[in-house]
């Protein structure tokens, strides 16, 4: 597995992470033993660094990530969040407050079986508390040796600004893909100024640019995608008229339309990790070989040109999760 630098402080990590999300929250069906499997067949292939998030499941992502590498913390860069959370009411919302930064740190240890995270990323921004407060509390667990390295995720331009300033953070968090290019804007080039890595997750847009949805009815029932906004049946129909030109790239390739897409997005930096999710070895087999793929400067720009930035059908949360990004 070849490795790239994780931000400035000299963390190195796999090219391409494990996003374990959809191992408890339904993007199809649910299987604990397969999603195990792929973990533990992760770290067998040099795929060390997870991501997870106490709110995934409520904890239970943690925990299964904790029985699948039981006996093999050594071989695992593992990346967890805190701070997205849910209100008495059912809402969501967001928590930055300084005590619970480390009440969420001991709570995701305990669940992942271990004394340490490699990666602590606050999931959402708390508008509430002053980052530097979140992140000063996330830096005294660094100190304490409870935390190695510390991100954010969805983070504005000026709060990742503030919070590096506080304290060294190492990655950011943020969806990116062919039809998620809203980071261009900003969010990318502060990284880039900054020696702070993009980690960008969903690089396959939920498995859509994997040209395996051609219609709603490819969502089983309860399949949370079905919620958000580019997957309701008329933005489907408009945005795989974009996906035709993966298609014809990756057979031109000899390579699979969600390769291509992952590729896409390696190539816009060397500071870059995506962590494609999946719950099958064979998918994590075909997301790591997006490594082998070198597209040239045509296919880059007709992949680019096919996706501007901005033109996907469809918002990519429902409306009330929209308001929690980009703070």
């Amino acid at each position: 597995m070849r490795t790239r630098k994780l931000g400035s402080q000299g963390l190195e990590v796999p090219a391409i992470g494990l996003g374990c999300m959809g191992m408890t929250i339904q993007y199809g069906e649910l299987d604990d033993e397969e999603s195990k499997a792929t973990i533990n067949h992760s770290l067998d292939i040099g795929g060390s660094l997870l991501n997870s998030s106490d709110a995934y499941g409520k904890g239970k992502n943690e925990s299964l990530i904790g029985e699948a590498i039981k006996g093999r913390r050594n071989d695992v860069i593992l990346n967890t969040k805190f701070g997205n959370v849910t209100n008495p009411d059912g809402t969501g919302g967001t928590n930055g407050r300084p005590e619970y930064v480390k009440e969420a740190c001991e709570a995701s240890l305990q669940r992942l079986g271990t004394d340490y995270i490699d990666i602590y990323s606050q999931h959402r921004v708390d508008t509430e508390v002053p980052i530097e407060e979140t992140v000063g509390a996330m830096a005294r667990l660094i100190t304490e040796g409870k935390v190695r390295y510390i991100g954010l995720s969805e983070a504005a331009p000026e709060t990742i600004r503030r919070a590096h300033a506080e304290a060294p953070i190492s990655c950011v968090e943020t969806e990116y893909s062919l039809w998620s290019r809203d980071v261009e804007a900003e969010i990318l080039p502060t990284c880039q100024e900054l020696g702070i890595s993009l980690m960008p997750y969903a690089p396959l847009g939920r498995g859509f640019l994997s040209g395996t949805i051609k219609s709603a009815d490819d969502l089983i029932e309860g399949d949370r995608r079905s919620a958000h906004p580019r997957f309701a049946a008329e933005n489907i129909e408009e945005n795989n008229k974009k996906v035709a030109v993966i298609e014809k790239i990756a057979e031109g390739r000899g390579f699979k339309p969600a390769q291509v897409a992952i590729a896409w997005v390696m190539a816009q930096d060397e500071m870059i990790v995506p962590i494609p999710g999946t719950k099958h070895r064979k998918y994590l087999d075909e997301n790591v070989r997006a490594i082998d793929i070198a597209l040239v400067d045509d296919q880059l720009k007709q992949l680019s040109e096919a996706f501007p930035a901005g033109e996907t059908a469809g918002e990519r949360y429902p409306a009330g999760q929209m308001k929690r990004l980009g703070l």
